[in-house]
């Protein structure tokens, strides 16, 4: 007799479970495979669990949140086939910079602070310190290509500095987020510190940016109309909107990383003291 296989619907990541969509909807995927398709509902749910999720993990020490990260690429390491499979063609050498980008994120974590902050000259019996601290919730647009990188790159560097993200997969190929999902949920990560829907871009981009609990907002791969939809949405809350132009190239990951990846998701405070004291 012939045995039919199991289909599967793909689930979304949301404080540290995997959950379908409250809406019920689904999209077909590639093969077998469905994916949720995420609503206005799923976005608010899961910006409220990164809400109480976010104080906790910024309050974690520089060197505790390396170790995660450092952890999430061993965990990814040891699902390479797996990610490899779901990516397709030059998946193994995605999965490769994936996870060296996760290590090189894990080395900044200590260090981003000292090259992003400084102590300032002033005239008086004064000391003048300029310090950074995360903007709190980060919503993230990965690109459809390349699906693994192109999340891993926008959410490590948030993470690292003490923010929680809200990340929407990519739409061409939302299978390696899934198994991305998977990945952080055996390595650390606090419940609620990334959460990884899976929708539609026009639907959900304008919630995105206008959602006031979202600090800032991060997209790369989206055309001109979705980012007028994301500036103009985020003009009425002041939200800080950076998009990414550039495709994202595996054999190039080192410039994903770095100060400047990190500088996106802080901001920035000056300290005075009296010298005196």
């Amino acid at each position: 007799m012939t045995r039919e296989p199991v289909d599967k619907t793909l689930k979304m990541y949301v404080g540290g479970s995997f959950i379908r969509s409250e809406s019920g909807r689904t999209d077909p995927a590639e093969g077998r495979l469905r994916v949720n398709r995420a609503s206005r509902k799923d976005l608010r749910s899961a910006v409220e669990i990164a809400g109480k999720s976010q104080p906790g993990w910024a309050k974690a020490t520089a060197y505790l949140r390396g170790q995660i990260l450092y952890r999430i690429a061993e965990m990814l390491e040891g699902r390479r086939d797996a990610m490899a499979s779901a990516i397709g063609e030059a998946g193994q050498d995605e999965v490769s910079a994936s996870v060296d980008l996760l290590v090189s994120c894990a080395g900044w974590s200590d260090k981003h602070s000292q090259i992003l902050g400084t102590a300032n000259q002033v005239a008086g019996p004064y000391h003048n310190f300029t310090v950074s601290e995360p903007v709190g919730i980060v919503g993230m647009i990965a690109p459809d290509q390349p699906p693994l990188l192109g999340l891993v790159a926008l959410i490590a560097p948030a993470i690292l500095a003490g923010n929680t993200v809200i990340a929407l997969a990519s739409r061409a190929k939302p299978q390696p987020s899934a198994e991305f999902g998977e990945v952080l949920a055996t390595s650390d990560v606090p419940a609620g510190v990334v959460n990884i829907l899976t929708g539609e871009l026009d639907e959900l981009a304008p919630y995105f940016s206008s959602h006031r609990e979202i600090a800032g907002l991060i997209a790369a791969g989206v055309g001109s109309e979705t980012r007028r939809t994301l500036e103009l949405g985020a003009a009425e809350n002041l939200k800080r909107v950076h998009v990414i132009e550039e495709p994202m190239d595996i054999s190039d990951w080192r410039t994903l990383v770095g100060p400047g990846a990190v500088e996106r998701t802080l901001e920035f405070k000056t300290i005075w003291h009296p010298s005196s004291a």
